[in-house]
């Protein structure tokens, strides 16, 4: 068990950062020109929310990733203006992605591809992944632009073999799959991403729980299963599981919800080793998340976090 302060740094990785250009439209059409309620522009990425909510909680986090372009700078620029320490590889062709997040009667979004990588630039950045040193965390969230390769998640974790690393990985498919066997201590599948796993509907909390089960014996370590509205399912690798309710709230935003239960179930964990604790604090950092039309602040999650019951035993 970690004691309470033993956590230096947690490094978050993505490798597809955006610049999100979020815009609000009052009963969105297609085939007409729509004019927007509200516009904002904010720094996207799974990785980079789950290190402004670590951030935001009082965890010290370094952002790692690649960015490229003028949409580069500016996304770089603006998280340092946020207080984020970041630690990006510049690549020299292409430009870091634009999202179109458009908020209406329904979330319709239009993600960017962002530039390829080579096996170069893979090797720069496994090359900061070795530096770490016992006591660090390494978040793994997201899917991979073209160059990086399904296996890339499972390379970062053979790389840090036989250190004190606290690991996630937040991702689906194949990048999943091929992660588990390395044995990383958290991963965070959804419920449709545990369907993936296991190659079948999972309608029930025993259905769920024997789904992380299923990948936990695949290789995961901790198995927290994000559920939505219906809060969260934990499995950890002593063999209890948890499920802790949602507080009740509107949604206004999902995106990054999931990062944020992430990065409350880390910071916690890592301040107390207390599992049932780290979920309540996961829990109530993605709903306070989905309650906000932005990254939630720490009076929010503080608020949300006294509405959510404590995790029961099942």
């Amino acid at each position: 068990m970690r004691k309470e302060g033993a956590l230096a740094v947690f490094y978050t990785v993505t490798f597809n950062p955006a610049l999100d250009y979020v815009v609000a439209v009052e009963g969105f059409a297609t085939g007409r020109i729509n004019r927007s309620a509200s516009e904002a522009l904010q720094m996207g990425g799974k990785g980079i929310n789950v290190s402004s909510m670590l951030r935001t909680l009082g965890s010290p986090t370094v952002a790692l990733g690649f960015l490229a372009g003028r949409i580069g700078d500016v996304l770089e620029a603006g998280l340092r203006d946020q207080g984020l320490e970041v630690d990006f590889i510049r690549l020299k062709e292409g430009f870091t992605r634009i999202n179109v997040k458009i908020r209406s009667d329904v979330e319709t979004e239009l993600n960017g591809g962002g530039p390829p990588l080579t096996r170069a630039d893979v090797e720069a950045l496994l090359w900061k992944i070795r530096r770490l040193g016992d006591g660090d965390g390494l978040v793994m969230s997201g899917n991979v632009p073209k160059g990086a390769g399904d296996g890339v998640y499972a390379e970062f974790l053979d790389a840090l073999e036989g250190r004190d690393v606290l690991t996630a990985v937040d991702a689906a498919g194949a990048l999943l799959s091929n992660a588990l066997p390395r044995r990383p201590f958290l991963v965070k599948p959804n419920r449709l991403e545990l369907e993936g796993i296991t190659g079948r509907g999972l309608p029930t909390d025993a259905d769920v729980l024997g789904a992380a089960r299923h990948a936990q014996g695949l290789g995961a370590r901790n198995v927290l299963v994000s559920l939505a509205g219906d809060g969260a399912l934990l499995l950890a690798e002593d063999g209890r599981a948890w499920r802790v309710a949602a507080a009740a709230g509107e949604v206004r935003n999902s995106v990054a919800a999931g990062d944020s239960m992430v990065a409350g179930f880390l910071h916690a964990y890592a301040g107390t080793g207390d599992y049932a604790q780290a979920l309540r604090l996961g829990a109530a950092a993605g709903s306070a998340t989905a309650f906000s039309t932005v990254m939630a602040d720490k009076a929010f999650v503080d608020e949300i976090l006294a509405r959510t019951p404590e995790p029961r035993r099942i």
